[in-house]
């Protein structure tokens, strides 16, 4: 018996459809993700300015260096 004899026919993969995710499971958690994004855009581009919320320079030290990388000016 030829080696060729015991190998396998190819088999082709088989391709399952996606399945459509409803709205009503993505919407909280784009909600979610959406409010921690403006938060975080707030302490990095916002505090210890004008509108700052919190005394001190603590938020403003903690984030100074974000704030160079993402273009926000502080001084």
């Amino acid at each position: 018996m030829s080696a060729s004899a015991h190998l396998a026919a190819p088999v082709s993969p088989v391709i399952d459809a996606p399945v459509p995710i409803p709205v009503r499971e993505v919407l909280p958690w784009a909600i979610f993700l959406g409010l921690i994004l403006l938060i975080a855009i707030y302490f990095v581009g916002a505090e210890q300015g004008a509108t700052a919320i919190f005394s001190g320079t603590y938020i403003h030290e903690f984030v100074h260096d974000g704030r160079h990388l993402l273009g926000f000016p502080c001084h």
